[in-house]
C-alpha cells in the first residue's frame, strides 16, 4: 500500500494532466465542453477514477463519454510520460453527479422558500380561533381556587368534652 498523501498528490497531478490533454491532444468531434472536476487514485496506485462534467444535454454527455472512452489509451500514455512513475494507473472516466445534485437541492430550497413566503403572507392577517392565550396560568388559578376553597370548606366545631 502506498502512502495516502502520495495517492492524493498523484490524483491531483492526474487531474491536471488529463484536463490539459483533453484540451490540447484529444481531437474527437464527439467531445463536448468537458470539465475535469476530480480524480481519485486507489491506495495501491493501480487505478484512477477521473470525474468530469459536460456542458450540454444528455446526448452531449453520452457522446463525450464515448469520446473519453476511446481516448483513454492516449490519455494514459500522456499521464505516464508526464508523471514518470513505474506503473501508470488505469484511467476510468465517470460523469460527475455533483452538479446535478446541487441543482436539485437548489430547486428544492427555492420551493421551500416560496412555501415559507406563502405561509408568511397568510399569517399576516390571521387571527386566533379562540383566546389569544388559551393556556391556564397557575398563579391566576391559585388565587381563584383558594378563595373558592375557603367558602366551600366545611366549618368544624369542637365539642367540649
Amino acid at each position: 500500500m502506498a502512502d495516502p498523501a502520495r495517492a492524493r498528490k498523484l490524483a491531483v497531478r492526474i487531474r491536471q494532466i488529463v484536463s490539459a490533454a483533453i484540451e490540447s491532444q484529444v481531437k474527437d468531434p464527439r467531445l463536448g465542453m468537458v470539465t475535469v472536476t476530480d480524480a481519485r487514485v486507489t491506495s495501491d496506485l493501480r487505478e484512477a477514477t477521473v470525474f468530469y462534467t459536460v456542458y450540454g444535454d444528455a446526448t452531449a454527455t453520452a457522446d463525450s463519454a464515448k469520446a473519453l472512452a476511446s481516448a483513454t489509451g492516449v490519455l494514459r500514455s500522456t499521464v505516464g510520460r508526464q508523471t514518470g512513475i513505474k506503473f501508470v494507473p488505469t484511467l476510468t472516466f465517470v460523469a460527475d453527479a455533483v452538479p446535478d445534485t446541487a441543482r436539485e437541492l437548489d430547486e428544492a430550497l427555492e420551493r421551500v422558500r416560496s412555501a415559507d413566503a406563502e405561509l408568511a403572507r397568510l399569517r399576516e392577517n390571521a387571527t386566533y380561533a379562540g383566546d389569544a392565550d388559551p393556556y391556564r396560568h397557575p398563579e391566576a388559578d391559585d388565587d381563584e381556587s383558594g378563595a373558592e376553597e375557603a367558602d366551600d370548606a366545611p366549618t368544624q366545631t369542637r365539642s367540649a368534652s
